[in-house]
């Protein structure tokens, strides 16, 4: 994990350039074991495998920040990040067809849409974020066409009996999401209801639900809670284009930034500072 950390911190965006940094610090990486430097071909195999741990790691960290800070409410939202390189169009793309001219084109990268950005080809990170106190409980890869709400299903799995309330936009607004949490989870949906969608009883319920004081409250906090924390990431690490090609590269990428995020905010916390200004330390 050091090498996958270390080179997030240094901004370090090429597995040649990572692979310089390994071999310096050589010494502490394999302190303990009669280890010789891996090639740069090894270094870079190796960090695509382990993409699962530092996911894995981000959920039980957010897990133990929740029970820290007995927070019962949690929002979720996706970013979409630029793909490295030049932009293939939508059609073309769709018909699998590459101009001549098109060089060092990312071809794993998807097109999306959002409210905010418009269409965006490239790849997608999903966030969730605690509202008592401000804390990153995921950032990692998903593709940039996937629906946030199905993603926000998934991620909020371990967060069972921790969370009363899950928090996302109107992406998110569908009767047998906000059942099926309730019923598998006891976890409520907060979202935003689409006009003209109450033809139905079961919308009626919903729309109802989230009329009450409560829900509403919890979503306008939404706005200053998971949102600025996309910011917060997209400013460390300066996302206005994805650092590498593929998706891949981009997954153990994005997790390694969660998880540094989410260990100087734990350090923050503990040291009764704020977990928003940690961009110096983050980068230190």
């Amino acid at each position: 994990m050091f090498v996958a950390i270390l080179p997030v911190k240094l901004k370090i965006k090429t597995y040649v350039q990572i692979h310089k940094m390994a071999v310096k610090y050589w010494d502490v990486i394999a302190e303990g074991f009669d280890l010789t430097p891996i090639s740069e071909r090894q270094l870079r195999e190796r960090l695509k495998k382990i993409l699962h741990f530092p996911e894995k790691q981000q959920r039980l960290s957010f897990n133990c920040v929740l029970n820290l800070i007995n927070d019962r409410v949690i929002s979720a939202d996706k970013m979409m990040n630029k793909a490295k390189g030049p932009v293939w169009h939508k059609k073309q793309k769709d018909k699998g067809i590459v101009p001549k001219k098109l060089r060092a084109l990312d071809k794993e990268a998807k097109w999306g849409k959002s409210n905010a950005d418009g269409w965006v080809y490239g790849h997608g990170s999903f966030s969730l974020t605690s509202h008592k106190v401000l804390f990153l409980g995921s950032f990692i890869w998903m593709k940039n066409s996937a629906n946030e709400a199905k993603k926000m299903w998934l991620e909020t799995s371990h967060c069972k009996g921790l969370v009363d309330y899950v928090a996302m936009d109107s992406k998110a607004d569908d009767y047998r999401l906000f059942k099926e949490l309730y019923r598998q989870r006891r976890m409520n949906l907060v979202t935003s209801c689409r006009k003209n969608m109450d033809k139905s009883e079961n919308r009626q319920l919903m729309i109802k639900a989230m009329d009450q004081a409560k829900f509403k409250q919890i979503y306008k906090e939404r706005a200053y809670r998971v949102e600025p924390m996309q910011g917060l990431a997209k400013e460390i690490f300066d996302l206005d284009r994805c650092w590498m090609k593929g998706t891949e590269n981009n997954r153990w990428l994005f997790a390694a930034m969660g998880l540094t995020i989410q260990m100087h905010q734990l350090k923050a916390y503990r040291e009764k500072r704020s977990t928003w200004k940690i961009k110096e330390e983050v980068l230190g």
